[in-house]
């Protein structure tokens, strides 16, 4: 596929690293050189320097020849008439545009074909905001996940010693469940090495496990295997920007809030936009400041700023001062691994939790939903199964049956799910929906219209995964 992504920032690198290790033609635009330079550098693929709104760059960056454009620079104004003119100039087939102002967001008028004809509109901030959201759900989770319109959900958990099922095999997870409550223990990172987890295979303290189950059964998996967890109540959000006063106002009805913010005009914007939340004018690195905000008291710290380096440091203070749980965003990845599971619970990449609603226009087949895992290293896809047993080689078969992908498995199927779902940016269900949840169990036979849950350990194999969903041309 020729893909053509305006934009060498977090985001766009971010995709373009993803994707160009898939095979893909991919020619990058930004007018910075030097994020040119070092995406060339590092990436096999074109950069064009220049304005990417202008027709002359987007020309000469093969535009006319390009099956998709992802417009993800910084600015909205840039994506959206770039969007206007990859469709009226180049007849670009697809366009996603990264916007964050509601004044575009919420109208599907502006964005239509007839008006800036933007395909997929993305808001990093809202996807990483519902994903933060999703973490305070869960506070035992690494990372919390949703498939099938929310019907299935999938939570990542650090085991530890003392756990019900540490040192104990995997199969022994069923006799700590009631007989109507089903889960899997869908994968397992040990010491960052991924092992594929079979009823054998015993779990050790410091492993990563991903557990998968309805949204119905998650909870009691959860308790079974973490024991009871006590819910978020006091959270102290770092930094009153684009996603911390997101994440604030999503919080303020549920949990006390505090916001530290070290700018004081947008203290006060942030103040005028909370109803129940106090905001602080401050430095969320300053020890005694979040002494005397009763750091210690909190049961969740959030560093949300723009400065990675203030945010490992405000939430490396709050860790040592005894908050319960901190969180930091972090752009560079490098920092992100670094951090993550020492001073700092979680380390957020906010391109990596975006990545994966792009993703899902790029994969080949009916996709419903790409999550990337741990930072980039594993996906997990939502794939829907079409066809019948003569033109298809999963349909009408046994999980059992299928041809083996070293590095892929699938883990579960959401069947009967109500097609007329009203999703959000997470997968998410805005209303209840339909839906049977089936743990892929090796005697499960896929039907068609199933919508199956395939994780990749080794991101080399979603192609062959793709392959092996793709219908014949007959079926069409």
């Amino acid at each position: 596929m020729r893909i053509v992504i305006l934009g060498a920032g977090q985001v766009g690198a971010s995709v373009a690293e993803s994707l160009s290790s898939e095979n893909n033609d991919i020619t990058v635009v930004d007018n910075n050189h030097d994020r040119l330079a070092n995406l060339q550098d590092r990436l096999d693929l074109r950069t064009v320097i220049g304005n990417a709104a202008y027709p002359s760059v987007l020309a000469s960056a093969g535009l006319e020849d390009a099956d998709l454009l992802i417009a993800v620079t910084q600015s909205d104004q840039t994506n959206l008439v770039a969007c206007k003119v990859a469709q009226s100039v180049f007849n670009v087939p697809a366009r996603i545009a990264r916007l964050r102002a509601h004044d575009f967001l919420d109208s599907e008028t502006l964005l239509s074909p007839a008006n800036f004809a933007v395909d997929y509109a993305l808001c990093p901030e809202q996807v990483i905001t519902e994903y933060i959201t999703r973490l305070i759900d869960f506070p035992e989770a690494l990372q919390v996940l949703s498939f099938g319109a929310g019907r299935l959900v999938l939570v990542a958990v650090r085991a530890f010693a003392g756990g019900l099922l540490v040192g104990s095999p995997i199969r022994e997870m069923r006799n700590h469940l009631s007989p109507e409550v089903d889960g899997r223990i869908a994968a397992i990172y040990r010491r960052d090495r991924a092992i594929t987890p079979t009823g054998d295979t015993m779990i050790e303290d410091g492993d990563e496990v991903f557990v998968l189950a309805a949204e119905e059964h998650i909870r009691p998996v959860m308790r079974e295997l973490r024991g009871s967890v006590e819910p978020v109540r006091r959270v102290m959000i770092a930094g009153g920007g684009n996603i911390g006063l997101r994440v604030a106002q999503s919080l303020e009805n549920k949990c006390e809030v505090k916001v530290i913010e070290i700018d004081r005009r947008s203290s006060e914007l942030v103040a005028t936009s909370l109803q129940s939340v106090l905001v602080l004018h401050g430095d969320a690195t300053d020890a005694d400041l979040l002494q005397q905000e009763a750091i210690d008291e909190m049961d969740l710290f959030l560093a949300l700023t723009n400065d990675d380096e203030d945010n490992i440091m405000a939430a490396s203070l709050a860790k040592r001062m005894a908050c319960k749980r901190v969180v930091a965003l972090i752009n560079r990845r490098a920092y992100a691994e670094l951090v993550q599971g020492g001073p700092i619970d979680i380390a957020i990449s906010p391109a990596q939790v975006s990545i994966g609603r792009l993703l899902t226009y790029v994969r080949h087949g009916d996709v419903a939903q790409v999550h990337s895992l741990r930072r980039g290293a594993a996906e997990a896809l939502e794939v829907v199964a079409h066809g019948d047993r003569k033109n298809s080689k999963v349909v009408g078969r046994r999980v059992s049956e299928l041809p083996t992908i070293p590095g892929a498995f699938i883990a579960a199927i959401v069947r009967d799910l109500d097609k007329s779902r009203d999703v959000g940016f997470l997968g998410l269900a805005k209303k209840k929906v339909a839906g049977r949840v089936l743990i892929a169990h090796s005697d499960v036979v896929i039907e068609t219209d199933d919508h199956v849950i395939v994780f990749c350990l080794d991101k080399k194999v979603v192609k062959q995964v793709e392959k092996l969903f793709a219908v014949g041309f007959h079926f069409f």
